[in-house]
């Protein structure tokens, strides 16, 4: 049931932030609360790309591991991710990079609700925290990767 959608502008092409975003293997790198992803299968379809993964997270003495099927969709712009195996009900995420004047505007929606009330409870708060700075760690990642502005 907790959700969270944010749009921010940032200087880089949609093309940039799609392959950013894309490139799972990096996010322990950079991503809060991220220790490790495993992609366990990738296939490729009609220009699509689907991914099996494993992302291990943590806060403090918890730590989860969840799978979704991640589908590149290049020539929208788009990712999906699904959930399949974890701690939580359902978890749906979304992004989106539409062009915008000296860059882009990427789209970030995420929808879930944890299995376990105690866990949300505990993870609730601080996983609401770490979406907000979700967006402002893949933008700083794209400085890092493709330079202060780039688009």
């Amino acid at each position: 049931m907790p959700k969270f959608e944010a749009i921010r502008r940032v200087a880089h092409t949609p093309e940039q932030m799609f392959a950013l975003v894309a490139d799972v293997e990096t996010y322990p790198q950079f991503l809060p609360l991220c220790e490790a992803l495993t992609v366990r299968s990738r296939k490729e379809r009609d220009g699509r790309t689907i991914l099996v993964a494993d992302m291990s997270i943590g806060y403090k003495a918890i730590r989860e591991t969840f799978t979704t099927q991640v589908l590149l969709k290049p020539e929208e712009n788009t990712i999906d991710v699904k959930y399949i195996d974890g701690p939580f009900k359902y978890l749906s995420n979304v992004w989106r990079f539409d062009p915008a004047d000296g860059g882009c505007e990427v789209h970030f929606f995420i929808d879930y609700e944890f299995k376990s009330r105690i866990l949300g409870a505990v993870m609730g708060t601080m996983f609401d925290r770490a979406f907000r700075m979700f967006a402002e760690a893949f933008e700083k990642r794209a400085g890092v990767v493709y330079g202060a502005a780039s688009a």
